[in-house]
C-alpha cells in the first residue's frame, strides 16, 4: 500500500501523463499571454518530475480528466485517513445533490422546473452538480450498538444518521468538490455560485465546500480562494512545487500573493485535503 507522499507523486504522474503538457511551447495550465503564468506552469511541470503529456487534451476533455484523476487520488487517499473518520463513504464525479439527505426535497423542484422551463429565469438554478461529491451513508442500529446497548427505538427518531429512521435513508452529503484544471475571470465565479446554493438550500448541515485547481497565478487563485463565507478552502494540486517555482521567479508580488492566501488559511496543497476531509 503507497503512504500519502507516493499518492501525491502517481497523482502527479497521472496528471502529467495524460493531461499536464505543451502546447505551441506553453504548458496547457499557463495563460501564454503572461510571462509569470507560463514560467510559474514550466516550473511546476519541472519540479513534479515526470515526462508532460505529448498530447494534451484541450477544454472540457482536459477538465473531465483532471476531475477523474483528482477523485481517483481522494478515494484512496481519504482511505487511509479512514479510521480518524470512520464509516461508509461515497466518492464519484457529478453526482446529483437531490440523492443526498440535505437536498432531497429539491427534486419536486426540479420536477416543477423542468414542466415550467419559464419558472427558472424567476426562480433562479437551484440544482448543483459537483464535480465531485463524498458521501456518508447511514449506519444501521447494529453498528450504533456495536460496543454498547446505547440506542433505544424511542430516542434519535429524526437524525439522517441513522438508517432506521427512514424508509428509504438517503446517504448525507459530506463534501462538495469543484474541479478548476485553470482559473479565467469569465469563469472563475461559477463555483462560489454552486457553493452558496449548497449553503442556503439545504436542510440539515452544510457540506465541506472546496476547489482543487492547477493554476499557476496566484492572483487567478485569489480571485476564488480570498473571503469567507461560500468555500472552505481552494487546494492546489502541486502547491510545493508553485511555492519552489514562485521563489525562482523571485518577484515580490507574486510571493506577497501567496503567502496572503497561504499564511490567511485560503490555499492548501492537494495533500491536506484528505485530512480536513476528515474533520
Amino acid at each position: 500500500m503507497m503512504n500519502l507522499g507516493q499518492l501525491r507523486r502517481a497523482y502527479h504522474e497521472a496528471i502529467c501523463r495524460q493531461v499536464l503538457g505543451y502546447r505551441a511551447g506553453v504548458p496547457n495550465i499557463a495563460d501564454k499571454s503572461s510571462k509569470k503564468s507560463v514560467r510559474l506552469a514550466q516550473g511546476i511541470l519541472t519540479r513534479m518530475g515526470f515526462s508532460p503529456c505529448p498530447n494534451p487534451p484541450k477544454g472540457q476533455r482536459a477538465g473531465a480528466l483532471f476531475e477523474s484523476l483528482t477523485l481517483d487520488y481522494l478515494q484512496k487517499a481519504f482511505h487511509l485517513v479512514q479510521h480518524l473518520r470512520p464509516g461508509e463513504w461515497i466518492f464519484s464525479v457529478h453526482g446529483d445533490v437531490t440523492v443526498f439527505d440535505q437536498y432531497e426535497h429539491l427534486t419536486d423542484l426540479a420536477r416543477v422546473l423542468a414542466q415550467h422551463p419559464g419558472l427558472r429565469a424567476t426562480l433562479g438554478d437551484y440544482l448543483v452538480k459537483p464535480d465531485i461529491v463524498v458521501g456518508r451513508r447511514p449506519v444501521s442500529d447494529r453498528q450504533i450498538n456495536q460496543d454498547a446497548d446505547i440506542l433505544r427505538d424511542s430516542t434519535a427518531t429524526l437524525t439522517p444518521l441513522r438508517a432506521s429512521n427512514f424508509s428509504d435513508p438517503k446517504p448525507i452529503l459530506h463534501a462538495s468538490i469543484s474541479c478548476k484544471w485553470t482559473i479565467r475571470s469569465d469563469r472563475s465565479q461559477s463555483s462560489r455560485t454552486e457553493a452558496l446554493n449548497l449553503i442556503r438550500n439545504r436542510k440539515g448541515n452544510t457540506p465541506h465546500i472546496v476547489i482543487v485547481t492547477a493554476e499557476p497565478l496566484p492572483s487567478r487563485i485569489a480571485s476564488v480562494a480570498l473571503g469567507t463565507g461560500d468555500l472552505d478552502c481552494v487546494y492546489h494540486m502541486a502547491l510545493y512545487e508553485l511555492d519552489k517555482s514562485i521563489q525562482e521567479i523571485a518577484d515580490e508580488t507574486l510571493s506577497e500573493m501567496f503567502n496572503l492566501l497561504v499564511d490567511g488559511k485560503r490555499l492548501r496543497d492537494i495533500s491536506d485535503l484528505p485530512f480536513d476531509l476528515a474533520i
